[in-house]
Order: C-alpha cells, then sequence, then structure tokens
C-alpha cells in the first residue's frame, strides 16, 4: 500500500472512531424531546476496499443522515461542530476542485433551512476563514463563498460581504502573479516587488508593534531553510509596513534583521485598494522568481518546510 493510502486510511479510521466516542458522549447529553441525539456516519459498503474509493463515498455521502430542514442541530454545536471539523478533515485529502465541488454539495443540500444554511456558513467562518484558525483554507472558503453567492436563500443585501471576501480572496491566490507595489526604504530609495531579482521573495507585511509580528521575526531568524536560502542570496526577504504611522516604524527598525530589505508603503496603496488580505497580522507569502505566488497567508514553517523540499540548484 502507498504512503497516500496509508494516510486515507488512517484518516477514515480517525474520522469514524472521533464519530463514535462523540456520538457517545452526546447521547447523554441531549435534552428529552430532541430530534438530534448524535451524528450518525454513514455505512461505507464492505466492497470498497480501497482507501480512496472509501473516501469518496464517505464525503459523498457524509451529510446523508442529517436533515438540514431540522433547525435542532443550530443547538448542538457539541455534535455539528465536530462533524464540521471531521469533514474538513476529510476534504484536505481529496484534490482541490472534488474539495471544492463536496462542499458546494454540501450547501446545496443545505439550503432547506435558511436557519440551518446561515449556522453552516457559520462554521465555514470559524474554521476556515478565521485567521486565529489553524485549520483555515482559503481554497475550500472561496467555494463556500461561491455557494452562499449562489443561494436564493440570501437577500442581495445579505450577499454583500461575501461578494466582498471573494474578491479580496481571489487576489494573490496561489499559482497567479502577485500584484505588484511601490515599495519605500528608510533612505527613502524606492524600489518595486516584481523588480526584486531573487529565485524566491518571502513578502513580510508586519506592523511593528503587534506581538505575533516580533514572534514571527524570530521565527523567521531561527528557521534553517530560510536562514540558508537568504545567506546564499536566493531568498530575497522584503519586510512591509502598511500603514501610515512611519515614525514608528523607523523607532521599531533594529528590531528587523539589518540583512532584510525593510521598507514601508508611503501611499498606503495596499490598504487602501485593498491589493492584499491584511485580515491579521502578519501575513506571509512565498513569491517565485516570477513573483508567482507560491505561498500565501502561510506559517514560517510551512515555508520553511516548502523551500527546504526544492533543488539546491534553485
Amino acid at each position: 500500500m502507498s504512503d497516500k493510502s496509508h494516510l486515507l486510511l488512517a484518516a477514515l479510521c480517525l474520522c469514524v472512531s472521533c464519530g463514535n466516542r462523540a456520538g457517545t458522549m452526546r447521547q447523554t447529553t441531549a435534552t428529552r424531546g430532541d430530534t438530534l441525539t448524535t451524528f450518525t456516519l454513514p455505512a461505507i459498503p464492505a466492497m470498497l476496499d480501497a482507501p480512496e474509493r472509501r473516501l469518496d463515498y464517505l464525503v459523498d455521502h457524509y451529510w446523508e443522515n442529517v436533515n438540514f430542514a431540522d433547525t435542532n442541530y443550530v443547538h448542538h454545536p457539541d455534535i455539528t461542530e465536530q462533524a464540521w471539523v471531521n469533514y474538513i478533515d476529510l476534504l484536505k485529502l481529496l484534490p482541490p476542485e472534488r474539495a471544492g465541488q463536496a462542499i458546494q454539495e454540501t450547501f446545496a443540500a443545505a439550503r432547506k433551512q435558511k436557519r440551518c444554511f446561515l449556522y453552516l456558513a457559520g462554521l465555514a467562518e470559524k474554521y476556515l476563514y478565521d485567521p486565529n484558525s489553524p485549520m483555515r483554507n482559503e481554497e475550500l472558503y472561496i467555494s463556500v463563498l461561491d455557494a452562499l453567492l449562489a443561494s436564493p436563500l440570501l437577500e442581495e443585501s445579505e450577499k454583500i460581504r461575501p461578494q466582498a471576501r471573494r474578491e479580496l480572496a481571489l487576489k494573490n491566490r496561489v499559482g497567479t502573479k502577485a500584484i505588484d507595489f511601490t515599495y519605500t526604504l528608510e533612505s527613502g530609495k524606492q524600489g518595486r516587488l516584481h523588480a526584486l531579482d531573487a529565485a524566491y521573495t518571502l513578502l513580510f507585511i508586519n506592523n511593528p508593534d503587534c506581538q505575533a509580528c516580533t514572534e514571527t521575526i524570530q521565527e523567521l531568524e531561527a528557521n534553517p531553510a530560510i536562514r540558508q536560502k537568504s545567506r546564499e542570496g536566493k531568498l530575497e526577504i522584503l519586510s512591509l509596513y502598511p500603514d501610515e504611522n512611519v515614525e514608528e516604524w523607523r523607532r521599531h527598525l533594529p528590531a528587523f534583521p539589518g540583512e532584510w530589505m525593510n521598507a514601508y508603503d508611503a501611499g498606503q496603496v495596499l490598504v487602501r485598494e485593498n491589493l492584499y488580505d491584511l485580515k491579521a497580522m502578519p501575513t506571509l507569502y512565498l513569491l517565485g522568481r516570477d513573483k508567482t505566488v507560491l505561498l500565501k497567508d502561510a506559517t514560517v514553517e510551512a515555508i520553511g518546510q516548502y523551500l527546504s523540499e526544492q533543488p539546491e540548484s534553485e
């Protein structure tokens, strides 16, 4: 069995075992008269012995025992949230296009009752969109936004925020060219993102007085792969301050490594024109030589892992 098959099989077993454990707990906490006491996974036919086929079946039938017209689900986050988390874990094992299709089909099935539909949308926002969620996944969330915009349940006014989020999410998407902009160094010298000539560019958009940004600076300096690529001249790190308090930025400059390109956005173009999604600070992008986005809103760990896997000739 391949490594991928082992991974799929382990995930399927974990999902089923979690569902069973949670089901036992939830049956003891359900109130008298509830129409809902547990989340029941579909029974996978025994003839489907390959992990890939079992995964496909489980994803396709995951919600078949859920009555989306029953608003009682809204009152049982202990049931629905664990089921949602397990579902997202399964979707991450699928090709992106297939996962996106599956999540849109889930929201189509949830159209039976607007309250349940909105509750599911709230779970998607909490786990896939919130910058503090370790499960955040913009590609899957784009599919959620597509489902919201296509839903006849929502009024046009209710689609304004999903539409704005979708437009921003489509900017600087992985596989596309990062939007170019002008940066200004402490000396006053200006340059453009696309003019940087290195095999990789790490765009580190930050605010100098945020604790998470300080911690990220330390992580970037400590990461072996990032440090090595930088020392070899294969990685250019552009630290960019996007806001207007330039004097505050200058006071914090000693906290940034001198070998980085430490700059600010003199016209606050990134913020004014919503060129980059800055819902949280800091934000990290890894770009290729041609400024194609390789990783978006990535962790230092993910960037280091990506760089460590690249051939030495890069």
